[in-house]
C-alpha cells in the first residue's frame, strides 16, 4: 500500500474526474470530513475504507491502495509469455523489445515477480545474440530479486549465468555454480526435481568440454530418472539434447540419435525454432562422428540457416566451425576457411572454446596444405585459448597435433613438452578440480497405491 499522501492525491483525483462531491463520494458510510483528511494525506485508510471508495470511484482496491492498473499483473504474465513464444520463434532481437517493455511496466509499479520474468527472458535474448556480459547481467539482476524466495526459484537465473559463463569459456566457473547449487538443493531438502533437472543437463556440456566424462555420465543419468516426475515438455526436450552428448562421448551413436530424435519431435510441436536449431546442430555433429558426412552436412546447414534467421550470432559461428570441419573432412579447404573467420570475428569474449576449435581446424588446413608455419600459429593460439577455458580433452588432443608436427619438423625437445602437457591435462580423468561430485537427490518415497 502507498503512503496516505499518495492515496489522498489519488482519491481527490478520480473524484474529480466522476465530478464527485466530498459528500457524495462519502455517503453513506463515511462523512465529507473523512474524505477531506484522507485526501490531504492526514490519515491511513483502512482496508474496509479503501474498498468502499473503489467501489464508490468505479476502481480496484489493488489501483487505489497502489496506483497499478487493474489486471496489471496478470497482462503483464501474458506479455511475457507472448515475449517468450517469440524467442522461442527465433526472433531474439523482438522479443528483448517485448521483455524491455514489460520490465519497463513491472518496474513503474514494483512488480518484483514480473521485473525478475523479464530479466530472465532479457538474459536469454542476450544469450541468443551472443551478448554475454549483458546476460549475465540481467540474470544476476533476476536472482537478486528472487534472493527472498526458496533455491528452486533461483534455479533459471543461476543456471542462465553458468550457461553464459560457459560459453565465453569459464568452463571450471559454470561447472562450480551449476554443482553448487545442486548440492544446496540437496543439503536443503529442497530437491525440487524440475529444478534439478535443469541444472543437471545444463552441468553436462561443460562436464564433457572439461574431460569429466563419468561425472557426464552420472549427470545425464540423474537427469533421465527425474525425466518422470516434470511435466514441462520443453526441460525434458532440453534434457535429452544434452543426455544425447554423454551417449557420443561412450560411442553409443544410436543411442545418441534417438535421443536427439525424442527432443527434436517435442521442439518440433512446441514450435520452439531455435531448440529445433540446436537438434538438428546436435545431429549433424552426430553424423560427422559417424562418418556419414553428406548428412552432418544438411543437418547442420539447415541449423545454421535457422540461427541465423533469428539472429543468433555466436550460435550461428559456432555452428559454422562444426560445418567447417565437415567441409575440410570432404576437401572443401576454401569454403571451410572462409566460414571460420566469423567466428573469429566476434573476438575471444564470445567462447574461448570454439575460437580454439577455429584455430585447430585452421592449423590442421595448414598442415594438409603443407605449410608447417601457419599450422603452428594456429596450434599455439589454440593452445593458449583451451588452456585459459580449462576444456581438457580438447586440450589433449591439440598438445598431440602440436607435438607430431614439431616432431616432424626437427624438434624434439619441443614435441616432448607439448606432448608432456597434453598428458598432464588427461592425468585426472573424470574430474573437474572442483572436489566431490554432487550427490544424487534424495526424494521421498512415492506411497504405494491402494
Amino acid at each position: 500500500m502507498d503512503e496516505p499522501a499518495e492515496i489522498g492525491r489519488r482519491v481527490q483525483r478520480m473524484r474529480g474526474q466522476l465530478g464527485l462531491t466530498q459528500r457524495k463520494l462519502a455517503e453513506p458510510s463515511y462523512t465529507a470530513a473523512y474524505i477531506s483528511t484522507l485526501e490531504s494525506g492526514k490519515v491511513r485508510p483502512s482496508e474496509a475504507a479503501l474498498r468502499f471508495l473503489a467501489e464508490r470511484l468505479g476502481t480496484s482496491y489493488e489501483e487505489l491502495s497502489t496506483g497499478r492498473p487493474a489486471h496489471l499483473a496478470t497482462e503483464l504474465r501474458l506479455a511475457l509469455t507472448d515475449a517468450q513464444q517469440t524467442l522461442a520463434g527465433g526472433a531474439a532481437d523482438e522479443a528483448a523489445l517485448h521483455y524491455g517493455r514489460v520490465l519497463a511496466e513491472a518496474e513503474r509499479f514494483g512488480l518484483a515477480e514480473e521485473r525478475a520474468g523479464a530479466l530472465l527472458g532479457l538474459g536469454d535474448c542476450a544469450l541468443e545474440s551472443g551478448e554475454l556480459s549483458d546476460a549475465i547481467s540481467h540474470f544476476e539482476a533476476a536472482e537478486q530479486l528472487l534472493a527472498d524466495e526458496p533455491l528452486p526459484r533461483r534455479a533459471r537465473p543461476i543456471r542462465g549465468r553458468a550457461i553464459a559463463h560457459l560459453l565465453a569459456g569459464e568452463l571450471r566457473y559454470a561447472c562450480y555454480l551449476l554443482e553448487s547449487t545442486i548440492d544446496e538443493l540437496g543439503t536443503s531438502g529442497l530437491a525440487d526435481p524440475e529444478a534439478l533437472l535443469l541444472l543437471y543437463a545444463a552441468v553436462i556440456g561443460p562436464y564433457i568440454d572439461m574431460g569429466a566424462h563419468a561425472r557426464a555420465a552420472h549427470a545425464a543419468e540423474v537427469a533421465l530418472s527425474l525425466a518422470p516426475q516434470v511435466s514441462d515438455p520443453a526441460l525434458v526436450a532440453g534434457m535429452h539434447r544434452q543426455v544425447a552428448r554423454t551417449f557420443l562421448t561412450e560411442g553409443r551413436v544410436a543411442d545418441a540419435d534417438a535421443s536427439l530424435a525424442k527432443a527434436q519431435a517435442i521442439y518440433g510441436q512446441l514450435q520452439l525454432r531455435t531448440d529445433l536449431a540446436h537438434c538438428h546442430w546436435m545431429r549433424g555433429y552426430v553424423q560427422a562422428q559417424n562418418g556419414d558426412l553428406a548428412a552432418a552436412e544438411g543437418e547442420l546447414r539447415t541449423a545454421r540457416e535457422m540461427l541465423s534467421a533469428g539472429r543468433a550470432v555466436l550460435y550461428t559461428a559456432q555452428v559454422e566451425v562444426e560445418l567447417a570441419d565437415v567441409l575440410r573432412r570432404l576437401g572443401r579447404y576454401e569454403e571451410a576457411a572462409g566460414l571460420l573467420s566469423a567466428l573469429l570475428e566476434l573476438g575471444e569474449s564470445h567462447g574461448a572454446v570454439h575460437a580454439g576449435g577455429a584455430h585447430r581446424l585452421l592449423g590442421l588446413m595448414a598442415e594438409e596444405r603443407g605449410d608447417p608455419e601457419a599450422a603452428e600459429e594456429h596450434y599455439v593460439r589454440a593452445l593458449a585459448l583451451l588452456e585459459r577455458s580449462g576444456a581438457t580433452g580438447d586440450l589433449a588432443d591439440l598438445c598431440r597435433l602440436l607435438g607430431d608436427l614439431l616432431r616432424r619438423t626437427g624438434r624434439t625437445e619441443a614435441a616432448l613438452d607439448a606432448y608432456r602437457t597434453g598428458l598432464g591435462h588427461r592425468a585426472a580423468p573424470g574430474t573437474t578440480t572442483l572436489g566431490p561430485a554432487p550427490a544424487a537427490p534424495a526424494f521421498p518415497p512415492r506411497p504405494a497405491p491402494r
